[in-house]
């Protein structure tokens, strides 16, 4: 189907390019022309953690069972802060942010699934509602909070650094503890968030090129409302940005694309299948310049500007786009649920 892609090379990246290191932490992305890793971030080995139990579910393959098990127990072990209740930014940082919290208690969830390991739920329990308490302001969520006292930093124009649409997929995390446990509270809260006006995020800047990253973080809006789709308003939320993020994708990628907005529109097709026709020829054109993106050792490149591949090999990037990669195959397939395993 892909004139490029192959599943096997992606998975084999994770395993063989030494972007998880020895403790089992994974770095923020790789330099290709250095084959040199930034360092080992919380919030990239708990995607790391999702993408390997992903791919053990899809092949079978203990290998990256075994991965995503010392992914889990680096951040159980190593990088969770018992005493505060917290995963900061990097090993010894001093800052802790809402949105990578969340993406490393789904990161241990999805480990928990498979080896139902007790730790892994209880500090996943734990901090879901240190998300929901320390990074409260009252009206919204703190994006980032400064250790050890967990002080609020001041907001900045940059969406990842303000509130905003992407802080719903962090909310996710609180829907699937809740869903494991019961937990009202959590529930209620994701409910919550995702229900705040969110439409007018795009374009949000009137540098065209940085929108391209806001159409990252609006996808992360959809993730969020995945759940949900059996809610009339929440279709039509969907099918509004769903829109509006395939629009701005094609207006600007001439110039500056990033793959993981392609494989995270292309993914938000296929969950929302049942209630929203894909478009199978918009679709289909997502699926094939994405896989243009993967390079022969199997990894992602991050993105292209003015043409030319920019030479960061990005693990989310290429979490995502075997993800979505895998949900399109399974949808031409005509395989009846081929979103059965949550979203990276």
């Amino acid at each position: 189907m892909f004139k490029v892609y192959s599943l096997e090379r992606a998975g084999r990246w994770f395993l063989n390019s030494g972007i998880q290191e020895s403790s089992g932490g994974v770095a923020r992305f790789r330099f290709a022309d250095t084959l040199r890793n930034k360092p080992v971030s919380t919030e990239i080995t708990g995607y790391a953690a999702s993408a390997l139990a992903f791919l053990y579910s899809i092949t079978n393959d203990e290998v990256y069972l075994e991965r995503a098990r010392a992914a889990a127990h680096f951040l159980t072990d190593r990088a969770w802060d018992a005493t505060l209740r917290i995963f900061p930014f990097e090993l010894q940082s001093n800052r802790a942010y809402f949105f990578d919290s969340g993406i490393i208690v789904r990161g241990l969830l999805a480990v928990w699934k498979i080896t139902k390991e007790q730790k892994l739920l209880d500090i996943a329990l734990s901090a879901a509602h240190c998300m929901l308490t320390d990074f409260s302001s009252g009206l919204d969520y703190n994006p980032i909070l400064e250790l050890p006292a967990k002080t609020a930093i001041a907001r900045e124009p940059h969406w990842s650094k303000s509130t905003g649409c992407y802080q719903t997929k962090s909310a996710l995390a609180w829907w699937e503890v809740a869903e494991i446990t019961g937990d009202d509270d959590l529930r209620q809260a994701y409910l919550n968030l995702v229900a705040q006006p969110f439409q007018d995020f795009l374009p949000g800047t009137e540098e065209r090129l940085r929108v391209m990253d806001r159409l990252h973080a609006a996808s992360y809006f959809l993730e969020a409302l995945s759940p949900l789709l059996d809610r009339p308003a929440c279709v039509e939320a969907y099918s509004f940005m769903l829109g509006r993020i395939s629009r701005y994708l094609r207006d600007i990628a001439p110039d500056f694309a990033r793959s993981d907005v392609y494989a995270q529109l292309l993914r938000a097709r296929i969950y929302a299948a049942s209630v929203i026709p894909v478009d199978v020829v918009l679709a289909r054109e997502e699926a094939d310049t994405l896989s243009t993106f993967q390079r022969l050792d199997g990894g992602f490149w991050f993105g292209c500007l003015d043409g030319q591949f920019i030479p960061h090999i990005n693990p989310v990037s290429t979490a995502f786009a075997i993800q979505a990669l895998e949900v399109w195959r399974a949808f031409q397939d005509g395989e009846t649920s081929p979103c059965s395993y949550p979203t990276i």
